[in-house]
């Protein structure tokens, strides 16, 4: 069962990271977390891991707009 999207792109980690952000702000989407994954893994247990970086972004009309719908869709907003 695949549950994720993937993408290989020609352009630096933090590049794509940024871009990321960017794109999400032009959606009207709002980054409310950002989780490095690497750097939390290193710190809490002394574990290397390639990089890898968790977006939380949330759009807040369509966020309201579902909430309104069906108030237990909170549990999967970020």
């Amino acid at each position: 069962m695949t549950y994720y999207i993937n993408r290989v792109l020609p352009v630096a980690f933090d590049v794509a990271i940024a871009r990321t952000k960017e794109a999400l702000k032009t959606e009207g989407f709002g980054v409310l977390t950002e989780i490095n994954v690497q750097e939390t893994l290193k710190a809490k247990i002394g574990v290397d891991f390639p990089k890898y970086v968790i977006l939380g972004a949330c759009n807040p009309t369509l966020a309201h707009e579902a909430l309104q719908l069906e108030n237990k869709v909170g549990t999967m907003l970020p």
